[in-house]
């Protein structure tokens, strides 16, 4: 019989193990796992010697064991196209919130356009219960063999697609509303600047600025312009555009980082906002509304689309439900000065 040694007993001791905590209570491993996770189906006088063993031991389950027993990892994946700007640290607090209080942890993925990134997805599904992928960052393809697989999925910013969940905000319907804004401004020359073939939410968004201009007669002036997502993106892709003889009169910028560039980009030529040129952003990040001139943008719920995310991923893993279920969150225009509004201080 191996001798037990009391913590603190001739120096540090290595952690106790099941064995010892059942021995001590005079019960089989089985008892004592069923302590640990349905302590209210063994009877009282047996629950508490097994926790005051445990206690005495200063036993402490582990993780890994616990995840082979069940067959568990206790954790879940979300991976990302980037992990830079409030907008994912935004879904990132909401997604983790959410599975702290289901007791997952969270490992996370940014793929940054690496080649090998449907490779990393799968080792990561390899590790976790489920997957939360972002946007566009695997192809349907590999959506389809997640789901082959058996691995739960959940689509977040990205339409729903064959079994697996998906949650995203409202986007075409209030960037319809936004473009229509600026048209009763009488801004004619109004440019996108953003990435719709690379991004879900901007291809609505565009949809939606499409459909403005039909529902008031008029044609684009100008095709997509093409930006990555950070401020200096949105800034060199303004500068290319306000530097051209057939200017714009308004950017609808994808996110409110290439609306703050657009901003940088305006002041750099010596363009007055909102006089010169109407700026409008999306997301409404903290930074939006502290900006010079505050920034007309879109409100969607960049927390509660992580939170969501955790809760539909969790049902699926404990298959609570096995329909698909696809939630799309209200968004909200945000109407300040630059857009040429007065905005009141």
């Amino acid at each position: 019989m191996k001798a037990l040694t009391a913590p603190g007993a001739g120096g540090r001791r290595s952690t106790a193990t099941i064995y010892e905590v059942a021995e001590r209570a005079g019960v089989s491993i089985a008892t004592v796992s069923r302590v640990q996770r349905h302590a209210h189906l063994v009877a009282p006088e047996t629950r508490e010697r097994v926790q005051r063993a445990a206690h005495d031991l200063a036993y402490r389950p582990s993780r890994l064991g616990r995840s082979l027993a069940r067959g568990h990892h206790d954790s879940t994946g979300i991976v990302f196209p980037d992990l830079t700007g409030p907008y994912f640290s935004a879904v990132i607090l909401g997604y983790e919130e959410a599975s702290a209080r289901q007791g997952r942890s969270v490992l996370i993925l940014a793929t940054h356009g690496r080649s090998a990134s449907e490779e990393q997805v799968l080792d990561l599904a390899d590790r976790v219960d489920g997957l939360v992928l972002t946007g566009r960052t695997v192809p349907d393809h590999l959506v389809e063999e997640l789901g082959q697989r058996g691995v739960p999925v959940v689509l977040l910013a990205r339409p729903g697609h064959g079994a697996a969940d998906s949650v995203r905000a409202s986007n075409a319907p209030v960037a319809a509303e936004l473009v229509a804004h600026l048209l009763d401004h009488g801004r004619r020359r109004l440019a996108f600047v953003g990435d719709p073939d690379g991004s879900s939410d901007a291809a609505e968004r565009w949809s939606g600025f499409l459909q403005a201009h039909r529902a008031a007669g008029l044609a684009p002036a100008y095709a997509p312009t093409p930006s990555g997502y950070r401020e200096e993106d949105g800034r060199r892709a303004a500068l290319g555009l306000l530097r051209a003889g057939d200017r714009p009169d308004g950017i609808v910028a994808a996110n409110d980082e290439i609306a703050m560039g657009a901003l940088r980009a305006a002041r750099e030529l010596g363009l007055a906002v909102p006089d010169d040129l109407a700026v409008t952003g999306w997301d409404d990040i903290p930074a939006a509304a502290h900006l010079a001139p505050p920034l007309t943008t879109v409100r969607q719920p960049m927390v509660e689309l992580g939170r969501r995310a955790a809760v539909l991923l969790t049902e699926r893993i404990e298959r609570t439900r096995t329909d698909p279920r696809h939630e799309v969150l209200p968004t909200e225009l945000v109407v300040r000065s630059s857009c040429g509004c007065v905005h009141p201080t």
